[in-house]
């Protein structure tokens, strides 16, 4: 077996990214064609030392620019997802007036709001809850119309997800191009 499909599993990464994983011979191949980005910042979340380390601040710089990503589906005039990652973002950067406690008391205030667990889980979320919600409606409807417009939101919310998490991969491998 691979070693980077070994050191995945050791990992306990989910069946599907080992799965994908196996088609690459290094783990840096896959790497650098991932579009995943949950699934790396995941991984860099397994690497990423202590909560206070340098390695953990830059992680949280480049997940705080994912979830920039969500801000377009947070409810006009609702700040606390905004919030959430600013003040994340002011504790990475070493803002002696923000404690860690501070991050994740905004960043619970954030997961209050429906949109905002996007901001919470860097930029995944949002997609999903329009995944998730056009699917219900799929689901609820009863005639052939209503069930083909559903299927089409459905459809989109699934691009919108998939271009988003694109974008989020792009994003973690400029600020790590390379996985060690």
């Amino acid at each position: 077996m691979k070693n980077h499909i070994v050191y995945l599993k050791k990992l306990e990464a989910c069946k599907e990214a080992v799965e994908w994983a196996k088609q690459f011979t290094t783990l840096q191949e896959a790497w650098d064609v991932c579009e995943r980005g949950d699934w790396m910042l995941w991984l860099l979340g397994k690497k990423s030392g202590k909560p206070e380390s340098k390695s953990r601040k830059k992680l949280v710089l480049a997940a705080c620019k994912c979830a920039r990503l969500s801000l377009k589906y947070v409810k006009k005039g609702e700040p606390r997802p905004l919030k959430a990652i600013q003040t994340a973002e002011m504790w990475a950067n070493g803002d002696i007036s923000v404690s860690l406690q501070d991050v994740r008391n905004a960043a619970d205030a954030a997961y209050a709001v429906d949109a905002a667990y996007a901001a919470y889980a860097a930029a995944d979320a949002a997609a999903y809850a329009a995944y998730a919600a056009a699917d219900a409606a799929a689901y609820a409807a009863y005639a052939a119309d209503a069930a083909d417009a559903a299927y089409a939101a459905y459809a989109a919310a699934y691009a919108a997800r998939t271009k988003t998490l694109k974008k989020c991969a792009s994003i973690v491998r400029k600020d790590y191009p390379k996985i060690k």
